[in-house]
């Protein structure tokens, strides 16, 4: 028998329902989450000659699991939890919200999407994955912190420091600085943890870029060939693409990363509206590469973008017109790159 599980997978258990190609449940099972729970699903579906497994969210909450069944010779496939839950609210006679009709509900829309991403084992997209991840909380750490030690500084030193902060400036202002009360001793023991706490993040953060530029160069990709990306937003841009060829062209990948314009035309009016949709990362590491090409006269996107502003186009259109410009130019280079290692 040939059938589709579907899996509703969550941090303490996981529900899989078995379905035929008239999506009839022929089966279903709830496994704990446990490190049994692979041997447990694949000695259960055995009893199904031909099968294939869609897990919701295999790349957030269910990709521990996928990649298990994975490795244990299963095919599986991607489906996102948008999905799902339409074929949930549209379905008729089995919409409520429970574990089996949710496992159902990703069973069929595998069952019935024209293309789902199929799982892979774990490569270097991963690593990059990791370590772009890292670095982003590594900043956002980094300024918290230096917000924080901004505050106090405010109330010790009239005007507060009006520039970045540089540890050793800020060491030598709070050693000329003396405590003349309780609270103001307590300021300075605190602008001293803070300034301790940057410098260690400053020293965590060298270090991430110096790791991440040798896993990019590890992997062999010439993204850092285009001007205004460095090893991390490369690093951003592999780990969170993957395999670029399961995007059929630039305007499916654009639309991926949302740089592609969404249509909201009405009979003869015309209409464009800008894309609150797609992968944040993906889209973010773009954002930074064009503002960087539009700050360097001689930058490739420069001229586009000021053939955009001459075009009566505002800032912001010819920001996002060059973004979606370099979607196009991320693609083909790594097309390009995937093509050359195969």
């Amino acid at each position: 028998m040939t059938v589709l599980i579907g899996v509703d997978p969550h941090k303490g258990s996981h529900t899989a329902v078995a379905i035929d190609r008239d999506e009839v449940v022929v089966d279903e099972l709830r496994v704990t989450a446990t490190v049994g729970q692979v041997d447990e699903l694949v000695g259960w579906a055995k009893g199904f000659e031909t099968r294939t497994w869609a897990v919701e969210s295999a790349g957030g909450l269910g990709y521990l699991l996928s990649q298990q069944l994975v490795a244990a010779g299963e095919t599986v496939l991607d489906v996102p939890a948008t999905l799902a839950a339409r074929v949930r609210v549209l379905g008729t006679g089995r919409s409520d919200k429970n574990d089996p009709n949710d496992a159902r509900s990703v069973a069929i829309a595998a069952l019935r999407a024209p293309a789902l991403a199929a799982v892979r084992a774990e490569d270097h997209t991963i690593v990059l994955r990791l370590l772009a991840k890292r670095h982003r909380d590594l900043g956002r750490a980094r300024n918290r912190t230096a917000c924080r030690l901004h505050a106090v500084m405010a109330e010790l030193v009239a005007g507060g420091i009006d520039k970045e902060l540089v540890t050793s400036q800020v060491r030598a202002l709070l050693e000329g600085l003396d405590a003349t009360s309780a609270a103001q001793r307590t300021r300075l023991e605190l602008a001293d943890e803070l300034v301790e706490d940057l410098a260690r993040l400053d020293t965590q953060m060298k270090m991430s870029k110096r790791r991440i530029t040798v896993a990019v160069d590890a992997s062999g990709s010439t993204l850092t060939d285009i001007f205004g990306i460095g090893p991390v937003l490369a690093a951003t841009l592999l780990g969170y693409t993957g395999d670029p060829t399961r995007f059929a062209n630039a305007d499916a990948y654009a639309n991926y990363n949302g740089t592609a314009p969404i249509d909201r035309s009405s009979g003869d009016h015309r209409i464009h509206r800008l894309s609150r949709r797609g992968n944040r990362q993906l889209n973010h590491a773009l954002h930074m590469a064009a503002v960087t090409q539009i700050r360097f006269a001689h930058s490739p996107g420069r001229g586009y973008y000021d053939s955009k502003i001459e075009a009566g186009k505002t800032g912001k259109t010819a920001l996002r017109a060059l973004k979606r410009r370099l979607s196009d130019v991320v693609y083909r280079q790594l097309i390009a790159d995937t093509r050359r290692h195969s």
